[in-house]
């Protein structure tokens, strides 16, 4: 036997309560009877019956009442094998932690914003399961693929621009890294969403694509950032990053790269927005409904069978009896 409420148990220490309380009512009303009226006379004027129809009452009632209490903790006997199979999608999500992302063109940095979609998204996941992967110089991935969607929002409170002492942008080693996270023994269910200012340093993205091609990895991309350079604040927080000339070097978007990732692997591009319309756009509207999901999960529960009808039905059965026996 299960209980679905167990809380409600605690209730049944109150019978004992009550019984102590019937009890002392029936002692106060013999003490007030002898009070009033001579115990021979008495027993002349209330029938020999009206004592054992009091007790039957009585034990109507407190059996009603513990049926009833009973009933409150959702008993449950008898039970079915139910099979669960989970289906989803497996996405790598790979973030930009360069130092660029330290540019506060979009408030508070790219790097906070991109993290805070990458929360929202982890929120919003159903039954997918989730990877993360970081890049700057170079990349690594950061937390395996997982349901545990508590365990990657740890991975990814730990992402910081000092994470990877490498710096640039290597976007085509990150789609690479990525694309390793999933199983090579797989063509479908794999999406890959990229979240960065679009900066490449490393020219190696057409190689990348063409592999997500041949993998069958779709990319999402959002990017963050504006059109317009701004720049990007020193890792020794000293002012501003200068090139070798001394120039203070600005950072902005490269959003005709990062459409033409999204596009050559049949997947979408979209600008980081306040809100989650990019991400309704990306996952909802486009990983859940172009990314054939997959059996990601198979188990096996019981299902228990709920039976406080039958308490509820007999509790007041034997309440309407207690109000039936009439005392003569």
């Amino acid at each position: 036997m299960r209980f679905g409420e167990p809380l409600y148990f605690y209730l049944i220490i109150l019978i004992p309560l009550l019984v102590v309380f019937l009890i002392w009512t029936e002692k106060k009303r013999k003490a007030l009877s002898a009070r009033f009226v001579d115990a021979s006379l008495l027993s002349r004027l209330v029938s020999p019956k009206a004592s054992k129809q009091r007790r039957t009452k009585t034990k109507l009632l407190l059996w009603g009442l513990v049926l009833l209490m009973i009933a409150l903790t959702q008993p449950r006997w008898g039970f079915q094998w139910e099979d669960l199979k989970q289906r989803g999608v497996d996405i790598i999500i790979a973030l930009d932690v360069s130092t660029s992302m330290r540019a506060s063109d979009i408030k508070p940095s790219r790097l906070d914003r991109a993290k805070h979609k990458v929360a929202d998204l982890l929120r919003m996941l159903k039954g997918d399961r989730v990877g993360v992967v970081a890049f700057a110089g170079t990349s690594f991935l950061h937390c395996p693929l997982t349901l545990d969607y508590q365990a990657a929002e740890m991975f990814l409170n730990a992402l910081d621009t000092d994470l990877i002492p490498r710096q640039g942008t290597a976007l085509g080693h990150a789609i690479e890294t990525s694309i390793e996270a999933f199983s090579s023994m797989e063509k479908k269910s794999k999406a890959l969403l990229l979240i960065t200012d679009g900066e490449d340093h490393e020219g190696t993205v057409r190689k990348a694509i063409e592999r997500a091609q041949k993998e069958g990895v779709k990319i999402f991309v959002i990017g963050i950032g504006q059109d317009e350079g701004v720049p990007v604040p020193d890792p020794s927080g000293s002012g501003f990053k200068r090139n070798r000339s001394g120039e203070i070097v600005l950072s902005k978007i490269n959003e005709p790269l990062l459409e033409k990732i999204a596009v050559d692997t049949g997947g979408t591009y979209v600008r980081s927005v306040l809100g989650d319309m990019d991400l309704q756009t990306i996952y909802l509207e486009q990983i859940q409904q172009s990314v054939e999901k997959k059996e990601l999960k198979s188990s096996r529960r019981k299902r228990w069978t709920e039976r406080f009808q039958w308490l509820i039905f007999a509790g007041l059965l034997l309440l309407a009896g207690e109000k039936w026996v009439r005392e003569k």
